[in-house]
């Protein structure tokens, strides 16, 4: 069809376009034409295989760079690290493990109940069994998921318990018990253990060592060490220092002051027990005499060697070393003899010397005892229950009656403690 009227298609003079193109010739032609641009080799603009490697090349290289500068500053952090700890501890040793639950949240919580209620039931119970706090005005507390244990304090800040066990066949542990509950393990398998009067500080014996360390929290830190003799044990906390009995059959303390260095050899020969401190710092103890079945109370001075400054025999004293000194310094509560009975004994510090004398002031004595103020004081007998002792009362000639604490099934040994 022509574009302009009486005008033909074919412009030109040359012979006539053949539109007679059969399809197959018209398919092999595009083929041909395509092989021949496929063929061809073109040069790209950008090359992304030689890219691709190039990066990687990159990236290999400042990620070996920023492993050897890493590597670096962790060498640097544990050398200093250790040489501070040699520093503390004076001696090279198997380093202190502090043992924790690493996730919390991968264990169900455990709780403690007040008095009046019962234990919610739920997965953790009966993991490690419950033990009873009972206060010293007979108020109880249960705490779940802690074994039995022989001494329970309040955390520094008082948000929950330090938790001492008994001996096992492991060993002994210590727990804290937060306030909602939450139980963390800080010692395993560890020998006898110590805590201060504060709670700010533990001690405890580990193999050939004896280890104290200060209490932040969940964690023991600025542990320090020093060996001590086979069946050496500490006894109580003495300020920043620990009494330590060298060898408990025979009598005889020494101090150990962490700050300054190792134990000392200077032991005394005659102390056997040591029931508190006095406000000026002298020790309350026992002290053997040259008749075997006898001994006598004494005032130590921690200053010279434990030497005796005062002392006072007259009462038959118990050697299990039970007893507490009333926060004045005036009272001792003791375990003793009257006549063929074991008895707490009140004895006045105040008045000791040759011929100091003591009242009964209760039954037998177990684990420990708290002095609410300076005429109250209260502990367990063997069989659980609560004594509380009045000190006009026992100096009248009424020494205290053991009560049992309500909810506290019989045979058990709760555990005594100053307050909730």
């Amino acid at each position: 069809m022509s574009v302009f009227p009486g005008e033909s298609d074919n412009l030109t003079d040359g012979p006539r376009r053949s539109y007679q193109v059969r399809p197959d010739e018209l398919e092999d032609a595009v083929r041909e034409t395509l092989s021949h641009q496929v063929a061809l080799a073109r040069p790209l603009g950008v090359d992304p295989a030689g890219q691709a490697i190039r990066r990687a090349n990159r990236i290999r290289r400042r990620r070996t760079a920023a492993g050897v500068a890493v590597a670096a500053v962790v060498t640097v952090l544990l050398s200093a690290g250790m040489a501070r700890l040699g520093a503390e501890t004076g001696r090279d040793g198997t380093p202190i493990v502090v043992i924790g639950d690493p996730d919390p949240s991968s264990r169900p919580i455990p709780t403690a109940s007040v008095p009046g209620t019962d234990p919610a039931p739920g997965p953790s119970a009966g993991l490690l069994g419950s033990e009873t706090l009972v206060s010293a005005d007979g108020r109880r507390l249960v705490l779940h998921d802690v074994g039995p244990a022989e001494r329970a304090q309040l955390l520094p800040g008082g948000n929950g318990w330090l938790v001492v066990g008994t001996p096992t066949a492991a060993g002994r542990s210590l727990w804290t018990v937060q306030g909602d509950g939450l139980v963390q393990v800080l010692l395993a398998g560890a020998g006898p253990i110590v805590l201060a009067a504060d709670s700010g500080q533990v001690a405890w014996r580990d193999g050939s060592d004896l280890l104290v360390a200060g209490v932040v929290g969940n964690q023991l830190i600025g542990a320090a060490r020093t060996p001590v003799p086979a069946g050496a044990v500490p006894v109580r906390f003495v300020g920043d220092s620990v009494l330590v009995r060298p060898d408990p059959a025979e009598a005889g303390h020494t101090l150990w002051r962490p700050g300054v260095g190792q134990l000392t050899e200077a032991v005394d020969q005659e102390s056997l027990n040591v029931y508190g401190r006095l406000p000026d710092g002298r020790l309350v103890g026992q002290i053997s005499t040259a008749d075997p079945g006898r001994s006598c109370l004494a005032l130590l001075d921690p200053t010279r060697q434990l030497n005796p400054v005062q002392t006072g025999c007259g009462p038959n004293l118990s050697q299990d070393g039970v007893g507490a000194v009333s926060a004045e310094g005036r009272w001792l509560l003791v375990n003793g003899r009257v006549g063929e009975a074991t008895r707490a004994l009140l004895v006045d510090l105040r008045r000791l010397g040759p011929n100091t004398t003591a009242v009964p002031a209760g039954p037998p004595m177990t684990g420990a005892i708290v002095w609410s103020d300076e005429s109250h004081a209260s502990y367990l007998d063997g069989s659980g229950a609560l004594v509380r002792v009045d000190v006009g009362q026992a100096r009248a000639g009424t020494p205290a009656s053991p009560a049992a604490v309500p909810g506290v099934s019989a045979g058990d040994q709760p555990v005594l403690v100053a307050d909730f």
